[in-house]
C-alpha cells in the first residue's frame, strides 16, 4: 500500500509543538512591545524581524541599505561587585552584524529632511538597559549611521570599570536626536529592550559629559596596592604599625589564655622595641 500523501496526513507531535510554540511566540512579543501599561503600536515587520531573530531565522529589511543592528541570544544583566573582578566582555564586531531595519524607508526619509533643514541646537540622548559588550567604539559606530555623534558618556563603575548599563549621546542636530529617540526606544537589542529618551536642554547638567569621549583603559588594581603597601614609611609612621602589632599580638594571647591553651606566642610573634 503506497504511502499517504504529505497533504494529507495530519500534523505529526514535532509540528503541533512548533505551532504551539509558535503561537506562545506571538503572546510574548506582544506583551514585550508594552510601555507605561499601554500597549505600543508597532508595523508588522518589526514583529517579524524578533521572531525570526528568536527562532533562529535571518531577519528581513525592506531596503537596500538598511540599518545595522544587533542581535543575539545572549542575556546580559547588572553584575555585583564580587563578579566584577572577571574580564570585561569584549566589544561587538558592528561589521559582522545582520541587517535588522526599523522603518528603514521613513527613518531615512526623515534624516535626509533633518540633514536639509539644519538645526544649530544639539540633541542629547539618554540610553538605558544596554547590554554588556556594547561600549564606547561601539555605540559610537552605530549611532553613527544616524547623524554625526559630537559627545559620548557610557557610564562606568569608578572601581570596576564595568558597564552599568545607561549612556548618554550628543547629536549635532536636536531634529536627529528626536528621530533617533523615535526609532530606538524600545528596540531589542541583544535580549534588552533599549529605553531612549531626548534630555531637554534645561535639564543637561553642567558636568554631564566630564569624561567623555575618552577610552576607557582597565586600573591595574593589584599594582597599585601593592606599590602602595611597599612604599616608604617615615619613623613615627613605622612605630606607630609596630605598635599596634603588639598590641594585637598582646589581645590574642590573653584570648588563648582565657580558653584555658597552655601556648605562648614568644618568638614565634612580634617583640616589643619601644
Amino acid at each position: 500500500m503506497a504511502p499517504l500523501a504529505p497533504a494529507k496526513m495530519k500534523n505529526s507531535p514535532k509540528q503541533q509543538v512548533s505551532t504551539r510554540y509558535r503561537s506562545d511566540l506571538d503572546s510574548k512579543l506582544s506583551r514585550t512591545f508594552r510601555r507605561s501599561g499601554s500597549t505600543v503600536s508597532r508595523p508588522r515587520h518589526k514583529v517579524e524581524a524578533a521572531a525570526s531573530h528568536i527562532l533562529g531565522q535571518q531577519p528581513k529589511s525592506d531596503d537596500e541599505t538598511p540599518f545595522h543592528g544587533l542581535s543575539s541570544d545572549e542575556d546580559s544583566s547588572d553584575e555585583d561587585e564580587h563578579e566584577n573582578d572577571s574580564p570585561e566582555i569584549p566589544g561587538i564586531d558592528i561589521a559582522k552584524l545582520p541587517p535588522v531595519a526599523k522603518d528603514d524607508a521613513e527613518v531615512k526619509r526623515r534624516l535626509e529632511w533633518a540633514r536639509k533643514n539644519p538645526n544649530q541646537e544639539r540633541g542629547v540622548l539618554y540610553l538605558a538597559r544596554i547590554p554588556h559588550g556594547f561600549y564606547e567604539d561601539e555605540m559610537k559606530a552605530y549611532f553613527s549611521q544616524f547623524g554625526d555623534v559630537t559627545r559620548l558618556r557610557l557610564s562606568r563603575n569608578k572601581k570596576t570599570g564595568r558597564s552599568k548599563h545607561y549612556a548618554f549621546i550628543e547629536f549635532d542636530s536636536a531634529s536627529v536626536a528626536q528621530i533617533v529617540s523615535e526609532t530606538m526606544d524600545n528596540y531589542l537589542l541583544m535580549g534588552h529592550i533599549l529605553q531612549c529618551k531626548v534630555i531637554p536642554k534645561n535639564e543637561v547638567h553642567p558636568k554631564l559629559w566630564v569624561g567623555s569621549n575618552r577610552k576607557w583603559r582597565d586600573v591595574p588594581h593589584d599594582r597599585i596596592h601593592r606599590v602602595k603597601h611597599n612604599r616608604a614609611r617615615a619613623e613615627d609612621q613605622q612605630q606607630r604599625i609596630e605598635r599596634r602589632l603588639v598590641k594585637k599580638q598582646l589581645a590574642r594571647q590573653a584570648k588563648i589564655d582565657a580558653a584555658g591553651i597552655e601556648y605562648a606566642i614568644g618568638l614565634a610573634g612580634y617583640a616589643d622595641t619601644s
